[in-house]
């Protein structure tokens, strides 16, 4: 029997997005995670970006708990939350020219990594900019978007293009546009996005296929656990030392 409280219809929308990525995004998703195992066997180094609520999505893939131990996150200072202040600067530092190529020329990428980008829209300067410059440095680029911006807004940015176009691979997350599931009776604007619960789930698919695509060629994929069970801090403490020259956040 269907639930028609907001929260079950809610639930139920979240599903169906997560029902769809299992289904339709299974060849990208594959693509993404054996580039990322890829990477790790040949001795490259694993970054994330996001920007605002993009942000929380990249965060989670860093020193995570069953999560691979080499992911990096790439912060731009008053990009990466809703920290600063005003919050609406965040906003507007994604649309700056030359930002994202100041923060990479600057940050320890070079050829042979891979930055994972994250932005709902590929709309802004910001995340074009990244991917191309990043691209142009010989790292491999995958990027994490809504497809359904490029077909219904307009790009906000000097090339014309979006996220999506300057990818190794392009993992779509299926969010309607203006990211809203809900609309009910006396609320004028459309509520619940789901892009941050959507696009995690994608990206820990994508991080569980390269542990065990590792795994299968014989290359113990290095995780971390958690520091709340017996062993746990023994253990990262191991795998922190074994691949510290490609770890940045515990510095």
């Amino acid at each position: 029997m269907s639930d028609r409280t907001p929260a079950g219809q809610f639930l139920d929308a979240a599903i169906g997005l997560l029902r769809r990525l299992r289904d339709e995004e299974a060849g990208p998703i594959a693509a993404a995670g054996t580039m990322i195992a890829d990477t790790v066997a040949d001795g490259g180094r694993l970054f994330a970006f996001g920007a605002g609520h993009s942000s929380l999505a990249a965060q989670d893939l860093v020193y995570r708990a069953g999560g691979l131990a080499l992911m990096n996150l790439l912060a731009v200072p008053g990009v990466v939350g809703v920290d600063v202040r005003p919050a609406t600067l965040g906003s507007a530092l994604e649309r700056v020219e030359g930002l994202a190529g100041t923060v990479l020329d600057s940050s320890p990428l070079r050829g042979g990594d891979l930055l994972v980008i994250i932005s709902l829209s590929g709309r802004n300067v910001m995340p074009v900019e990244m991917a191309t410059r990043a691209r142009a440095k010989g790292v491999k680029v995958i990027g994490v978007t809504s497809v359904a911006y490029a077909a219904e807004t307009s790009p906000r940015n000097p090339s014309g293009t979006f996220l999506k176009d300057h990818c190794d691979v392009v993992l779509d997350s299926g969010i309607a546009v203006g990211d809203a599931e809900l609309t009910w009776e006396g609320v004028s604007a459309p509520f619940a996005p789901a892009s941050t619960v959507v696009t995690s789930a994608l990206l820990q698919a994508v991080m569980a296929t390269a542990a065990a695509t590792l795994a299968d060629r014989g290359v113990e994929p290095p995780l971390l656990r958690s520091g709340n069970v017996d062993g746990g801090r023994a253990w990262n403490t191991r795998v922190m030392t074994e691949y510290g020259d490609r770890i940045f956040y515990q510095h």
